[in-house]
């Protein structure tokens, strides 16, 4: 999948409209985890639960016409915990507070390394197996947070298992090469990094404070670019890996802004991902410019916000691709919604109806700008 454009047309994912990943929770699935919490129904009965929500929404999906379809993290409290804590190694921990993201409080939850890190046994290859049953004619999609994370994230938490970072990335490499290995076996053909660690480092304030550490934040980019390099540098050839750019997105709330251009030559210019998320839903994602570092991946553009359930006009949509194409020819660009609708369990603030009306908005005027 490394040769995305053949003759103009598309030959793999990332494709013309697409989406990020979750979707608001079904007042089912919230009555059902509220219900398993509380104790009244068991761990088998939620997994029914959540296997026909899934269903209920792949459905969905591919009536809408969606070429890549995900589970809508029906599963998940967390975009990215879940998937932290499933790994061998690690346990969840509690903390004073949640962050405060611009008012919202995120629940006081994180995660550390108690032991040697290792991907075997994952819950999340049972759940892509699911939603691979499910995708019929289209391509299951599978989102997971990026390898940089896992290190900006556990660089807060005292660890006490690796004499040194160096080691410490390279059994994070290790972890993501198994686990890449492992959901190809199941079936994945078309995998999504997500990372608001990247945000961070788009941002001056976060910059500064990274700075105010002793952190490098030019340098941190370019660790993190080895790190995620060499996590899918084994990656088979059919498996399309994309990077999703991320400013946080809980109950409709952000934690940074400012544009790309800081870490744009060192990440579009060096990942070798095979396409990038990018949001680019209002001001504080900066401007265009960023792109001309972009070489052969494809960018999707997540112009379409969801943050809120106004809708863009399709006007505005085709002014701003024909801005981006000032930098990055037009057959690179892809359209999409700017974040996923909950990216944690609590959701976006916003209604399902709203959600769907978005991803007609994102797939109508794709198809009136694009013929593949």
């Amino acid at each position: 999948m490394r040769n995305q454009l053949t003759g103009g047309k598309r030959s793999a994912p990332p494709f013309r409209y697409d989406i990020v990943g979750s979707f608001l929770r079904t007042a089912e699935i919230r009555a059902a985890r509220r219900n398993f919490e509380n104790g009244q129904i068991t761990a088998e009965q939620l997994c029914r639960i959540e296997d026909e929500e899934i269903a209920k929404l792949v459905a969905k999906q591919q009536a809408l016409g969606l070429k890549a379809v995900t589970d809508g993290e029906f599963r998940r409290s967390w975009w990215h915990l879940d998937f932290f804590l499933g790994i061998q190694g690690t346990e969840k921990i509690s903390l004073n507070q949640g962050m405060n993201l611009q008012g919202a409080r995120t629940k006081a939850e994180s995660f550390r390394v108690v032991d040697q890190l290792e991907f075997q046994c994952h819950p999340m290859l049972a759940h892509f197996q699911y939603l691979r049953t499910l995708a019929v004619g289209v391509i299951p999609k599978l989102t997971i947070p990026s390898p940089a994370l896992f290190h900006f994230v556990q660089g807060y938490h005292e660890n006490t298992v690796y004499k040194s970072n160096e080691q410490l990335l390279h059994d994070i490499v290790k972890v993501y090469q198994a686990a890449i290995q492992a959901f190809y076996h199941a079936g994945c053909r078309y995998l999504q990094l997500d990372d608001t660690a990247w945000g961070a480092l788009c941002s001056p304030r976060h910059r500064a404070h990274l700075t105010e550490r002793g952190i490098d934040p030019d340098q941190l980019a370019r660790d993190y670019v080895r790190l995620i390099n060499a996590s899918i540098a084994g990656r088979p050839a059919d498996m399309a890996i994309t990077l999703h750019i991320c400013r946080g997105n809980f109950h409709s709330s952000w934690f940074g802004a400012g544009g790309y251009e800081p870490i744009a030559g060192e990440l579009f210019g060096n990942a070798n991902v095979d396409g990038f998320f990018l949001e680019y839903d209002n001001e504080r994602s900066g401007d265009f410019k960023p792109l001309r570092f972009i070489k052969k991946q494809l960018v999707v553009l997540g112009l379409v916000t969801t943050k809120h359930g106004g809708l863009e006009s399709k006007e505005m949509l085709k002014a701003r691709l024909a801005e981006a194409s000032q930098y990055l020819h037009l057959e690179q660009l892809c359209l999409s919604p700017q974040c996923g609708f909950a990216s944690t369990e609590e959701g976006n603030i916003l209604t399902e109806e709203e959600q769907w009306d978005k991803l007609r908005l994102v797939i109508e005027t794709a198809n009136e700008i694009w013929t593949d």
